[in-house]
């Protein structure tokens, strides 16, 4: 099957993954097929999809991806997000551009990050992210493993900690 290319020089992409995104894909930067669900994993300038069958079922901009993680092994990435959503796991296919212009694509949306210690061994986050799309900054947090925003001074220490960042960045 012959596949149609999206913009002058972007991979190609097959013909449900192109119907599906339509304008969205203009900006396609790589494609992968996910060997678990037959699902085409798609990187655009702003946004990570997931197409199955002519049909768009993942969509999230990039500041949404809280982390990545590649194994070599087993050729699966798993997405954790910054909502914490479930996580998502692709088994790319190989050779394939898609882990490289993941991370790539993440990294380009951290401006300004710091780690909040809250004692206890616990931890959370803090961000200031980029979109892509409209380029506006957001600041973002993100709890450890075990913290809730409702345990004591956890709402405080991470938004003097935001604040910072933010002032940082000529946010505030």
């Amino acid at each position: 099957m012959r596949l149609p290319r999206l913009g002058r020089r972007g991979p190609e992409v097959p013909a449900e993954v192109a119907g599906a995104l339509g304008e969205r894909g203009r900006e396609v930067l790589s494609v992968a097929q996910d060997e678990r669900s037959g699902s085409w994993v798609v990187a655009t300038t702003t946004h990570v999809y997931a197409v199955r069958d002519g049909s768009v079922v993942i969509e999230r901009p990039w500041h949404m991806v809280d982390t990545g993680s590649w194994d070599d092994q087993t050729r699966r990435l798993t997405v954790q997000w910054v909502d914490r959503a479930p996580a998502t796991v692709w088994q790319i296919q190989l050779p394939s551009t898609f882990p490289q212009v993941f991370r790539e694509r993440v990294q380009a949306s951290v401006v300004l990050s710091d780690e909040v210690d809250l004692g206890d061994k616990r931890r959370a986050r803090v961000v200031v992210r980029k979109d892509l799309e409209t380029q506006a900054l957001l600041g973002q947090t993100i709890l450890g493993r075990g913290v809730r925003s409702s345990d004591p001074g956890v709402r405080e220490q991470t938004a003097a900690a935001l604040g910072r960042l933010r002032e940082q960045v000529g946010l505030d």
